[in-house]
């Protein structure tokens, strides 16, 4: 089986990379002048301004394999919907991925790790025979979408031989531009599925979802395994983090960063798993300045004379107003609602929290002291009259807003706790200090 360190993409680029990041720029320039020399000078720029290196190898690896010219023209004319054909330009595609090549710099070693040089443990090794067959597998799922969408005869073989006879990499990524390109609806399992793909090449994120015409679940409030850890009211303590620092931009605008925060998932998905927990603290039947000392332990604001949040319940309220706009944006029809209570893990959770006493509250009084007193009764009170999952995931925002490390026994049953909530497997990792020794 043929192994291949590949590059860490997500480290040199923010979105799509390659000739198909190409592809996607001649697409988003339909309405400008697109000929030979422009289209060149996009080539040129991406490879030395953009430093974008694997343009210049995605071209010579066509170049080297053996796939004929209707191949290659097929799936270019795909992947940019038409917008420029070398071919009515005067030459072959050939002889146009030559020209693109040679606007690109010298190849140098085969990338591995961050540094682009000698192969490092970071670049992902992925069998390129597994890898074929998962590529292949989604386009001849995709096929019936492709065909009907695309104008291009022959796309799906196409991508199948790019695929199978040079590269399932680049196979891929031209996949998912001619979807993109055609706004071919692709389900929300499938969609799970490319981004898996695309996690194993490193990927940035955004190189499979953006554009991506997807048929989404609707909104559930109760999702708690985002990929990217954290979700919730102690993310938004997150952004405002730090007592006596002023955070920036508006109190409107540092909401609308979480409660927008959804690029890659089911559209409103933050603004619903945000709203549920505010929903859920200001219902409850905690008094005010305990859902007040639970916030401000948390965001680390406990010696802040800035009032905006000086009264708990007023401050939620100001959220919930912001995630009840984006969510009427995304889904007008979406009725909001707070999921049940996880109450089984009441009784590991409510033991972290005793634990961590201790520590929270013997501290200097400048560091918290006094708010954290009155936050850790408060945490126990959310535990066992609020919400277990909401409680323990801000105990995990209070424990790193201070800086308490943890050792390996506790991150374990940390773990264990995460996972019976259905998070993340980077959750708990996600900020909290690792204990030095």
């Amino acid at each position: 089986m043929t192994h291949r360190t590949r590059p860490v993409h997500y480290v040199s680029h923010e979105a799509d990379f390659g000739l198909s990041g190409l592809a996607g720029t001649v697409y988003s320039r339909s309405t400008l002048r697109l000929d030979g020399p422009t289209v060149l000078a996009l080539a040129r720029r991406a490879a030395t301004e953009d430093e974008d290196e694997q343009l210049g190898r995605d071209a010579r690896l066509l170049l080297d394999s053996r796939l004929p010219d209707t191949v290659l023209h097929t799936v270019w004319l795909a992947a940019t919907r038409g917008c420029f054909d070398p071919v009515d330009d005067g030459t072959d595609m050939r002889a146009w991925l030559r020209r693109v090549a040679d606007v690109c710099p010298a190849p140098g070693a085969e990338p591995g790790g961050f540094d682009g040089g000698a192969p490092e443990q970071a670049g992902p090794v992925v069998p390129e025979e597994e890898l074929s067959r998962a590529v292949t597998a989604e386009i001849d799922l995709a096929a019936a979408g492709l065909e009907r969408r695309v104008a291009v005869p022959g796309v799906v073989a196409a991508l199948r031989r790019v695929v199978r006879d040079a590269d399932a990499d680049l196979g891929f990524r031209m996949f998912l531009r001619a979807a993109k390109a055609y706004s071919v609806p692709i389900e929300a399992d499938r969609y799970d599925r490319l981004l898996e793909i695309g996690d194993r090449l490193a990927y940035p994120g955004s190189a499979v979802y953006e554009g991506l015409t997807v048929r989404w679940p609707p909104v559930d409030p109760g999702r708690r395994d985002f990929a990217y850890g954290r979700f919730g009211l102690p993310v938004l303590a997150a952004v405002f983090h730090g007592s006596g620092r002023p955070h920036e931009g508006t109190l409107r605008e540092n909401i609308e960063r979480v409660a927008h925060a959804d690029a890659g998932l089911v559209p409103g998905s933050q603004a619903a798993v945000l709203l549920e927990d505010v929903q859920r603290l200001s219902r409850s039947a905690l008094p005010d300045d305990a859902v007040t000392a639970l916030w401000r332990a948390a965001s680390g604001r406990w010696n802040d004379t800035d009032d905006f949040d000086a009264d708990g319940r007023t401050w939620l309220e100001q959220i919930a107003e912001v995630c009840l706009e984006r969510l009427k944006d995304v889904d007008p029809a979406y009725v909001p609602f707070v999921s049940p209570a996880r109450t089984k893990s009441a009784d590991p959770v409510l033991r972290e929290v005793r634990q961590a006493a201790p520590e929270l509250t013997d501290r200097p009084e400048y560091a918290g002291a006094p708010a954290l007193r009155s936050a850790v009764p408060a945490l126990e009170a959310c535990v066992t009259a609020v919400d277990p999952d909401l409680a323990f995931r801000l105990l995990l925002q209070t424990l790193g807003t201070c800086d308490v490390t943890i050792d390996e026994d506790r991150r374990a049953r940390f773990e264990a706790i995460a996972e019976r909530l259905g998070y993340s497997e980077d959750h708990v990792e996600d900020r909290l200090p690792a204990d030095p020794w």
